[in-house]
């Protein structure tokens, strides 16, 4: 394991000190917990920008989408349908939303 040294303003090393006193861990076990939180928070943001533009990329080659109004109508849907198995209802199950060109 390697050593860093970090400077910290004292409001943020004091409210850090004081969280870890709360949370009853050391004050270096507080901060590495917090690096490691901010750590997979940014990988997490990086893979789903990854993600949108790769769908954003596939879009534009298909020229296929789902209309907003579509995407809300059938979701509500899927919400009722399982509302309504939780209160053993019967009720059909929605159809599969197709994509449709966009482009004009």
């Amino acid at each position: 394991m390697s050593t860093t040294s970090i400077k910290l303003p004292d409001d943020i090393k004091q409210k850090a000190n004081a969280a870890a006193l709360d949370l009853g861990i050391t004050p270096h076990a507080f901060m590495v917990e917090a690096i490691r939180k901010a750590t997979l928070a940014a990988e997490k943001q990086a893979a789903f920008i990854a993600d949108a533009q790769a769908a954003r990329a596939a879009t534009l080659q298909s020229g296929l989408g789902f209309a907003a109004a579509d995407v809300h109508a059938h979701l509500r849907k899927r919400i009722s349908k399982k509302i309504n198995a939780e209160k053993k209802e019967k009720v059909s199950k929605p159809s599969k939303l197709a994509a449709k060109p966009w482009r004009a």
